[in-house]
């Protein structure tokens, strides 16, 4: 059996005001040299919403149904929210945790995939939250990524059979299916898992089995939010040349499943419900976009069932080598030793 004292919720964290904005996004590109200019354009899309990201509100309300789910299922942790990015941040609350008396905790961060940025990032960040926090900081366990909990592909077979329901029936049993995650630079997908490639394999593994409970063999796997300099590949296709290539092949219907998000981040908001949604309008497609697990009762009865397996013993990695310290390991920046 596991001892822990709390449940530590980890996310990136969002700006929740104007003001909030600039600030919030230079932490994000923290040592990369991203002169504001460029910061000001991704700035606008925040804008577009008041300035405010759904990322930290849509934590808080996971936080309260956790709680709920947590006192009926007799599960009785408290629990803490941190944030990479923003307030909330990581040291205050190991700072908070400590004050309280936790000695060690679990932590569920809101992305279930592989890679430097979606897990082993959140592990040095947990560490180095630690560290500020002082010699009291609470030892902190990382539930391993979630991705292949039976109850994760669920939510969005759910959602997506809900969104092609949503679309004129005429066009519903022909839609395609397009499932979508954030993308990354191809050497960091390289390097993703043990043996590299864990990230979009895992994606893959995803969407197959959304699909195939569907009752659907056609389906494509896209990409948004890209963000590095043109001179550095990153996992292709966009989803909006994915959805022109559909287009151009004969497609009238199409349903966007982000797989690659819990929540509805601003990479949803902006990147599919604005920019996919016009791109589907000019090119004459149907669109219908599938909800993310927020704070659906089979996810968070997911999270509770995570904690369960933990508090009996940490249970097996999703494969050998996951999680260790060659896991998910930082791409080589260009000069510098592989």
């Amino acid at each position: 059996m596991a001892d822990y004292d709390a449940l530590l919720v980890v996310s990136f964290g969002g700006p929740e005001g104007p003001d909030d904005v600039l600030p919030f996004l230079r932490n994000v590109t923290a040592g990369r040299n991203v002169p504001d200019s460029r910061l000001e354009q991704v700035a606008q899309h925040y804008y577009q919403f008041g300035g405010v990201s759904p990322i930290n509100q849509q934590c808080r309300d996971l936080i309260l149904a956790v709680q709920k789910d947590f006192e009926a299922a007799g599960v009785g942790l408290p629990v803490y929210w941190g944030n990479r990015n923003w307030d909330p941040l990581l040291a205050d609350t190991l700072t908070d945790m400590a004050a309280d008396g936790v000695g060690r905790a679990l932590a569920f961060v809101t992305s279930a995939y592989s890679s430097y940025s979606s897990c082993r990032q959140y592990l040095d960040d947990i560490e180095r939250a630690r560290l500020a926090a002082g010699p009291g900081a609470p030892m902190v366990d990382k539930i391993w990524p979630y991705y292949g909990h039976p109850a994760f592909a669920d939510c969005f077979t759910t959602a997506a059979g809900a969104a092609l329901e949503s679309l004129p029936a005429e066009l519903r049993t022909d839609a395609d299916l397009v499932f979508t995650a954030h993308s990354i630079p191809e050497s960091m997908a390289e390097r993703s898992g043990p043996a590299g490639g864990a990230y979009p394999a895992q994606l893959a593994e995803v969407a197959g089995r959304v699909a195939a409970g569907l009752g659907r063999q056609r389906w494509r796997l896209a990409y948004s939010s890209r963000s590095g300099p043109p001179s550095q590949p990153w996992l292709v296709p966009d989803v909006n040349d994915c959805l022109a290539e559909l287009a151009a092949a004969g497609s009238r219907a199409v349903v966007v499943v982000p797989i690659g998000f819990v929540s509805d981040h601003m990479e949803v908001k902006f990147d599919l419900d604005i920019e996919a949604a016009q791109t589907a309008e000019r090119l004459g497609l149907a669109f219908a976009r599938a909800a993310t697990p927020g704070t659906s009762p089979r996810f968070v009865a997911m999270i509770t069932d995570l904690v369960r397996q933990w508090q009996a013993g940490p249970p097996a990695p999703p494969g050998p080598g996951f999680c260790a310290d060659g896991c998910c390991v930082p791409a080589a920046r260009p000069g510098t030793a592989q």
